[in-house]
This record gives C-alpha cells, sequence and structure tokens, in this order.
C-alpha cells in the first residue's frame, strides 16, 4: 500500500496518475493546501518543504521500514523504479527520459506556476511579469512541440517524462497561450487525454476537491502566498 499525500494541482497529478498507470494499490490522503493542511506537524514529516505532492510506501522494495518520499520527480523515479514500468533499464533510454523530467521540473513546472500566480493570483497585474512567463511558456512548449515532431511521446514510448509535462501543458489556455501554435503538442495532449488510466486520475479531483475556487480565497491566498 502507498499513501499518496495529494492535492489536485498539476504537480499531484502527476503521481496519481502514475499510480493509475502503474495498477498500483494506494491510498489518497488529502492535502487541502487552501486550508494550510501543508503546514500540519505531521505531514512535515514527510515533506519538509511544506509541499504536495508526497509518499509514503509501505512496503519497500528491501523489506525495511516505510519510506517517505517528498517531491515529483523523485517520486516517479522511485515509483518508475519500484513497478519496472514507464522507465527503461537501458542506460541511453533511461536518460532520455530523465532528461525530459528534469526539464519539466526545473522548466516548464517553475515558469508555468509562475505565469499562473501572475496571470490569475497576483492581487493586481503586473504586465511586465505576466509578459515574461506567457512568453517563457511559450518558449518552453515551442521546445516540446519540437521533440513531439516526429515521435508519439516525449522520450519516444510513453514514460514518466509525459506523465509529468502533461499537467502542466493541459493548462495551456490559463497559461494564455494559443494551442495551434504547438500542433505536435496538440496531438500529444489528445493522446494523452484518451488514457483511461489518466482519466481516472482527473477523476479524482471531484472526490477530493469539491470547490476549486477554493485556492481564489483571500485565505488561502495568504497560506499559498505569504510564507
Amino acid at each position: 500500500m502507498i499513501d499518496l499525500y495529494y492535492w489536485t494541482t498539476p504537480n499531484g497529478h502527476k503521481v496519481s496518475i502514475f499510480l493509475e498507470e502503474a495498477g498500483l494499490d494506494y491510498r489518497i490522503v488529502p492535502v487541502h493546501i487552501g486550508k494550510g493542511e501543508q503546514f500540519a506537524p505531521e505531514f512535515l514529516k514527510i515533506a519538509p518543504n511544506n509541499r504536495i505532492p508526497a509518499i509514503v510506501d509501505h512496503a519497500p522494495a528491501d523489506g525495511g521500514e516505510p519510506i517517505a518520499l517528498f517531491e515529483s520527480g523523485a517520486i516517479l523515479e522511485y515509483l518508475a523504479d519500484k513497478s519496472g514500468q514507464f522507465l527503461p533499464r537501458e542506460t541511453r533510454a533511461r536518460f532520455t527520459v530523465l532528461q525530459w523530467l528534469y526539464w519539466q521540473m526545473g522548466g516548464v513546472g517553475p515558469m508555468a506556476g509562475q505565469n499562473h500566480h501572475f496571470v490569475r493570483y497576483a492581487p493586481e497585474p503586473i504586465p511586465y511579469a505576466i509578459d515574461r512567463y506567457v512568453k517563457e511558456t511559450a518558449r518552453l512548449y515551442g521546445v516540446l512541440d519540437h521533440q513531439l515532431a516526429e515521435r508519439d511521446y516525449v522520450a519516444g514510448d510513453y514514460s514518466i517524462a509525459d506523465m509529468a509535462i502533461y499537467p502542466w501543458a493541459k493548462l495551456w489556455k490559463m497559461q494564455q497561450q494559443k494551442l495551434e501554435d504547438f500542433p505536435n503538442m496538440a496531438a500529444w495532449l489528445e493522446r494523452i487525454d484518451a488514457r483511461p488510466a489518466v482519466q481516472r486520475a482527473y477523476a479524482l479531483v471531484e472526490q477530493v476537491n469539491a470547490d476549486p475556487q477554493a485556492l481564489l480565497t483571500a485565505e488561502a491566498r495568504r497560506l499559498l502566498f505569504g510564507q
């Protein structure tokens, strides 16, 4: 059994997608980031950076005590190695996947995240910041679109790299992007949208978060951005 400490954000979706795709036994432990549950002492023991997602694996491969992990990229790599799925063992193929996973962690996530903040959450519009992050998001999606020109998935076969990038790229409209500028990315999004495991992962949103607008309240903003 794997405990997934989760909220309905792009980073949370990465891990729920993997668990559904791999068919691993897991249970959701909601962490409502708009209510400050990420600062609870019991959660901080697992995720000292007070961010979701995090996991606790109660049956690690070494047979020892449960393993707790935070950081979505590390979690995906761990689960892929544990299950033997979505991350090749062979060196060249493995690092093709990992470089795109790290590209998401170091590029798409932070840049699209800042895009979301200044476009949607900032108390007042800051044109320079909006322009900066909208343009950088577009640049990154141009890189992705080029990579997908001759392949169905980012690293060839469907992998943890796709699972990491997809939840962010799926929000292109919120990020003030034009999908027609990225036709290969658009086709890739459709391919992943159609996957039953992805659909099951996103169905968790309605179970866990009945009010997606809750993160827009003044109190939620204070908790999320006032640290």
